[in-house]
Formats: C-alpha cells, sequence, structure tokens
C-alpha cells in the first residue's frame, strides 16, 4: 500500500490512491472536476522504501481531482464579558475542498 505524506493549507496530511480527503481551500479560479497537484511532499512510502524530504521531496507530487467545493458547519465564536453589559455572537462557516487522490508520482 502506497502512501504519501503532503502539506497543504497549513496543515498535514496522509494519502493515498483513491482517498477522499477535505482540505483548506486553495486560492485562484477552482471548480469541481478541476485536477490539483500538491508538490510539498514530507514523505513517500511504498511498501518496502521510506523516503523522508529535507523538508519536501523534490520530484514528486500527488495529483487530485476536486469533487465538492463547499463550507463547513456553521461554528459561533462569542465574545463575553461578565457585569458589563458586553456579549458579541459570530457565526463562521470555513470553505473546503473534498478531493480524491488520483496518482502519487
Amino acid at each position: 500500500m502506497e502512501f504519501a505524506v503532503i502539506q497543504t493549507g497549513g496543515k498535514q496530511y496522509k494519502v493515498s490512491k483513491g482517498g477522499l480527503l477535505s482540505i483548506e481551500k486553495i486560492e485562484g479560479k477552482h471548480k469541481k472536476g478541476d485536477k490539483i497537484s500538491f508538490e510539498r511532499v514530507l514523505l513517500i512510502d511504498n511498501g518496502k522504501d521510506t523516503t523522508i524530504g529535507t523538508p519536501y521531496i523534490s520530484g514528486v507530487k500527488v495529483d487530485a481531482e476536486i469533487m465538492e467545493i463547499g463550507r463547513a458547519r456553521k461554528i459561533l465564536v462569542v465574545k463575553y464579558k461578565q457585569k458589563s453589559r458586553y456579549l458579541r455572537r459570530n457565526g463562521h462557516r470555513q470553505p473546503f475542498f473534498r478531493v480524491r487522490i488520483t496518482s502519487i508520482k
């Protein structure tokens, strides 16, 4: 079972071919069905050999296809100070891309 560890959106993800993954939104114009590739590969393992980057592995990339573009569930951000009648409520929905890993090269 081949897998890789990639970095995107300030986070690290363990991915394998055919896997689904929710990542942070990527800058630029993207739509459902677009192909994207991740160049920041930190580790790759093919079952026999493990290659660790310093910090990234050159010449290796992970290709993916955007399956869904959406926003996560709403979270409430509350600022409150007791005894001073101060209460602020704010909602936030984080945008995300759901991607399917097509290949690890």
